[in-house]
């Protein structure tokens, strides 16, 4: 399987530090696996992670995220045989 992933973030809030770093940890854990990496501006807010279209965590709901949750989320739906190894934990 492969995926996209993207992340929202709100520019207002200048969030984009948090956002580039979670996009590096993701593709770091991830480069045979994601076919793209998308930064995407907003407002109001927002800091919401997609995968291939399916919000995997939404800061309104769930806070901000903490690394391994969101790799976990991510491999669950890109690659779901994968070890995250210690993350896993």
């Amino acid at each position: 399987m492969s995926g996209r992933v993207e992340i929202e973030y709100c520019t207002q809030c200048r969030w984009l530090p948090r956002a580039a770093w979670l996009a590096q940890e993701l593709l770091t854990t991830f480069e045979a696996e994601l076919t793209e990496l998308a930064l995407k501006p907003g407002k109001g807010g927002v800091f919401v992670v997609r995968v291939n279209d399916e919000v995997v965590w939404d800061r309104r709901d769930q806070g901000f995220p903490e690394p391994t949750a969101v790799k976990q989320a991510v491999r669950d739906r890109v690659a779901p045989e994968k070890s995250l190894g210690h993350s896993d934990k």
